[in-house]
């Protein structure tokens, strides 16, 4: 008996160690999986929405678990289940990735203006907010162009907008009374945001109905935290033009 019982031992602690190698190598497989749905997905800007507060080659992490989970956190994007898991709404100014509902593989990056109920309008290039203009005051002049799609040397009229809640960022105004400056009121239906980008007059945001219009809860993705990398677009991928200053400040 004795002999046997020591015979199946090796045995024993060989299936073990298969199992424990086994669970190290799904683990080393999934991690970045996890890390992506769950924690912080990778993400990079490709366009100037959002200038001058995200710059077109910034890569930044969103936080995944900001406002719960959809389907749309997953990978592939699976209607496995509809609403959000542990969910919880954006504050006003929070910047966030979220998906088109007209076209929900797409991802855009813009800002959150106006919460369910709000009324949002654009008076001469000012924004308000439930009938009371957002705080509005000039800042020095802009200096590149190509954020409105001139030369890279022309300046371009810059403001500090301060929300209702105190949040405080930059917008740029390429065009005087450009075509959103001046808009009817958007009511914003309940569960929705209204968002906009900070480059007023180059970005297509909830301003524009018939293309984002307002987007429902469960199609944001997450809220943009870190700049982890940024380059200027044009350089050399073999040897990029690293924007160092940029690189681990967080998005506000």
């Amino acid at each position: 008996m004795t002999s046997i019982q020591e015979a199946s031992r090796p045995s024993r602690w060989i299936r073990m160690t298969l199992i424990v190698v086994a669970v190290i190598l799904l683990s080393l497989v999934f991690s970045p999986i996890l890390f992506r749905t769950f924690l912080f997905q990778p993400f990079s800007i490709p366009s100037r929405a959002m200038v001058p507060t995200l710059l077109d080659g910034d890569q930044l992490f969103v936080s995944k678990y900001a406002y719960g989970y959809t389907h749309y956190s997953l990978p592939f994007s699976p209607r496995l289940f509809s609403g959000r898991i542990f969910g919880s709404e954006p504050a006003r100014g929070d910047v966030v990735v979220f998906r088109l509902p007209k076209d929900d593989s797409t991802d855009y990056i813009k800002r959150v203006v106006g919460l369910p109920g709000d009324r949002i309008q654009m008076k001469e290039g000012q924004l308000y907010i439930n009938g009371t203009a957002v705080a509005h005051e000039p800042l020095a002049d802009f200096a590149g162009g190509d954020s409105c799609g001139s030369n890279d040397g022309a300046l371009i009229k810059r403001w500090r907008e301060t929300l209702p809640n105190g949040v405080s960022y930059e917008t740029l105004d390429c065009v005087k009374n450009g075509f959103y400056d001046n808009t009817n009121v958007y009511t914003v239906p309940a569960g929705h945001f209204f968002m906009m980008g900070d480059n007023r007059d180059n970005s297509t945001d909830s301003r524009v109905l018939s293309a984002v219009g307002y987007i429902p809860l469960e199609n944001i993705v997450g809220r943009v935290g870190l700049i982890f990398y940024s380059r200027a677009p044009g350089s050399d991928p073999a040897a990029p033009a690293a924007r160092t200053e940029r690189i681990g400040t967080f998005v506000h």
